[in-house]
């Protein structure tokens, strides 16, 4: 379903599909969520759009995302979140360009929230900017772009009001005296 969320700078519209209802049953707002994170995720980047963009948020299941994850990557379990950038673009000038999708799984994200300790709310907003982040042209493969795109997802995510999702990298692990 598209959004009816106003666009003020009408830069971005974003079709949200929602295969899996448990989505909706656990955040009843995970429209509002999705939206102003991949808007976040844009402003960010500081990656001006020549055109107004499009981009699709499906909302899917561990066994949507262990199939396009086995389809794509060769990789037969679940993940979180798979973007897939759209390819071409030869589109009309007039037309939206197409950014490509980001999918997100939601028994995998709501037990990875849970397991850290944070609100899904905030794991859902974190990797909706990471998978649009990806759509962008960013990336992790090496040490030093996971970096910059770490720093950048924690400036985005300020932005918005979600902790920074990596500080627990940086503080020392708890000894247990057991």
């Amino acid at each position: 379903m598209k959004t009816d969320d106003p666009d003020p700078g009408g830069v971005l519209a974003i079709d949200l599909v929602e295969p899996c209802g448990a989505w909706r049953q656990a955040l009843s707002d995970v429209e509002t969520l999705c939206t102003v994170a991949a808007r976040a995720a844009l402003a960010g980047a500081a990656t001006p759009l020549p055109r107004r963009g499009e981009l699709s948020i499906v909302l899917g299941d561990d066994t949507l995302l262990r199939m396009l994850n086995q389809r794509w990557r060769g990789k037969d379990e679940p993940t979180n979140v798979l973007s897939f950038p759209a390819q071409g673009n030869e589109a009309p000038a007039e037309a939206p360009l197409l950014l490509g999708d980001v999918v997100l799984a939601f028994e995998r994200v709501s037990s990875e929230a849970q397991a850290q300790q944070k609100p899904l709310a905030d794991h859902l907003r974190h990797l909706v900017v990471h998978g649009v982040l990806h759509l962008l042209g960013f990336d992790h493969e090496a040490p030093a772009e996971a970096e910059r795109m770490e720093a950048l997802e924690t400036a985005v995510l300020a932005q918005i009001g979600v902790p920074d999702p990596y500080a627990e990298r940086a503080q020392p692990k708890a000894r247990s005296h057991g």
